[in-house]
């Protein structure tokens, strides 16, 4: 019999969510996310570290943030060699509510590509779902700088992404679901909350059934999950990010999949359409707390390790 994970791969496109190239080559997933907190990670390791070095090296005289953009390019250009799909590649976090400076970063993270040799229909730009970021993805998709639109907790922020004409998604299942588990503290049911019931589940589920009633053509890659309920639950999205470790426990297991995530399935459970727009995206994204809470403290966390990634480029100086 097929493993958990081999039988996930014929419902949906897996997608590894790590810095970690031997992962990558183990598991050979179709794309691969990085975020400044897994870089962070990586150049912290014996393994990883020369390329830092050899990055601030061979750049002497640039600015932190450009070896910043030079790091993380490094990292994808290896990642290019590995999977046969796409790479996402992170705008700093504290660019998050700046749309001229994302779209700036955005086209010099995609001119460092380009000198590298790989084209820009193999990169996606990875910025935060806020407004601002929104729009500045508007800007690039219709430039032909294909985004992907991370840190994101709800239906509103889905709309005005595809409202934008955004080529992906990543909702992120584990937060929400870390949201509402701390909430009901010590009432909360986990076996009431797992599997196609986990909130995190629930809220991909209704963007899934949002964008394929409504004939949106943006890829849905669910992300930030928790255990491999979580992952099966959502067989059949568009995508699956997926961390080394819980593709290890996908690829351990035998077993087949069943699709939840179906055309049938979006059809019984319509959506009401949202209006896009500031205005209706400032006003329902504050009246969800989970959305508005995750969104600001996800930012913050990628915030505070691009500032330690700073740190450790300036120290090879």
């Amino acid at each position: 019999m097929a493993s958990l994970l081999d039988s996930l791969r014929t419902q949906t496109t897996v997608v590894a969510d790590t810095g970690d190239f031997e992962s990558m080559r183990r598991y050979l997933p179709t794309d691969a996310t990085t975020n400044p907190s897994l870089i962070l990670k990586a150049v912290q390791q014996e393994a990883y570290r020369p390329m830092l070095e050899r990055c601030v090296k061979a750049n002497p005289n640039a600015s932190t943030s450009d070896l910043v953009d030079q790091l993380l390019v490094s990292f994808g250009k290896e990642i290019l060699n590995i999977v046969p799909g796409r790479v996402s590649t992170e705008v700093d976090a504290r660019l998050s509510f700046d749309t001229v400076a994302t779209i700036a970063r955005a086209r010099q993270l995609i001119a460092l590509y380009h000198a590298a040799g790989f084209g820009r229909e193999r990169i996606l730009i990875k910025i935060a779902a806020t407004y601002e970021g929104i729009q500045a993805a508007r800007v690039l998709e219709a430039d032909g700088i294909h985004c992907n639109l991370t840190l994101l907790f709800s239906l509103v922020q889905a709309v005005e992404c595809a409202d934008a004409r955004v080529q992906l998604i990543s909702p992120f299942v584990g937060r929400i679901y870390d949201w509402h588990k701390k909430q009901q503290g010590s009432v909360w049911n986990e076996a009431a909350n797992s599997g196609v019931n986990d909130p995190g589940v629930l809220s991909v589920s209704k963007i899934y059934s949002y964008y394929k009633n409504f004939g949106i053509a943006t890829e849905i890659m669910g992300a930030s999950f928790r255990n491999t309920g979580q992952i099966l639950a959502l067989a059949g999205c568009d995508l699956l990010t997926i961390s080394p470790d819980l593709l290890a426990s996908l690829n351990d297991t035998q077993g087949a999949v069943s699709p939840c995530l179906t055309a049938p399935y979006a059809k019984a459970n319509a959506v009401e359409r949202l209006p896009a727009g500031e205005q209706a995206f400032r006003f329902l994204l504050n009246e969800d707390a989970m959305a508005s809470e995750k969104l600001s403290e996800g930012i913050r966390a990628f915030v505070a390790d691009a500032r330690k990634l700073d740190v450790l480029i300036d120290a090879q100086r």
